[in-house]
């Protein structure tokens, strides 16, 4: 039995995430159904999402718009970033699970008591399925810049974002790159409109292929990220 003690997890009500998270028997899935009051199996576009819900009370409507979520933005992301990840993803509402919602393996797992009291959040499946698009090996590069691209996908990819009152802050100058998330996503969709269109794919590939290091983004745009940051901080409007 292994121990998976290092996952990719997202905590976004306030946007808190976790890049280590332990739970015992995070991959064997046969445990949650036990506990099951819903599973299901779905296929289209070539891509299968298994669904284990442990929560009585969850709302079927969400299901539904979790589910579609999927099979709307995985094939789209998978097609623009990652042609071979994996073809099956398992959805695991989990009561036991304190955070909003954590990745590991191809298996996402969601707090019902974050949907209780955010039904519109189902962008956090955006999120969290580009964690699996990703598949970083280890030592591919900063952390913050795996938060980043995902948040910054969430962002441009976003079914509902505004329904779930999900936006990118305004800048600061109390910012860095380093925050992660969304502060890192819109410099990265700022770069995308001034400076390099295809910057985030070329990213996410350098990370993926352990290609990445200080000179790409000198490769990149002729800057230095240093230099990049300096100019978004004098000139932050993002041209949307």
């Amino acid at each position: 039995m292994m121990n998976f003690t290092k996952i990719v997890g997202c905590v976004l009500g306030l946007i808190t995430c976790q890049i280590t998270f332990a739970q015992d028997n995070w991959q064997h899935t046969d445990l949650d159904r036990k506990l099951a009051v819903d599973t299901d199996s779905m296929t289209r576009k070539g891509y299968t999402l298994i669904w284990i819900n442990k929560d009585e009370n969850f709302n079927p409507e969400l299901k539904e718009r979790l589910v579609n979520t999927f099979f709307v933005n995985y094939p789209k992301l998978a097609k623009t970033y990652n042609k071979n990840t994996m073809k099956k993803v398992s959805f695991v509402i989990d009561p036991d699970y304190k955070g909003v919602a954590a990745t590991a393996g191809g298996i996402v797992r969601y707090s019902p008591e974050w949907f209780a009291k955010n039904p519109g959040d189902i962008d956090v499946v955006t999120h969290e399925v580009m964690h699996i698009v990703q598949g970083y090996p280890n030592e591919s590069g900063p952390w913050w810049i795996t938060e980043g691209i995902a948040d910054y996908v969430r962002f441009v990819n976003g079914i509902d974002n505004e329904g779930a009152n999900w936006k990118l802050p305004e800048w600061n100058d109390n910012q860095n790159y380093t925050d992660s998330y969304r502060v890192t996503a819109r410099f990265f969709f700022w770069i995308e409109k001034n400076n390099k269109k295809g910057f985030v794919k070329n990213l996410d590939a350098a990370m993926r292929n352990k290609t990445y290091s200080d000179v790409f983004w000198k490769n990149q745009t002729g800057k230095t990220l240093e230099e990049l940051w300096a100019d978004y901080s004098q000139h932050p409007s993002l041209k949307i």
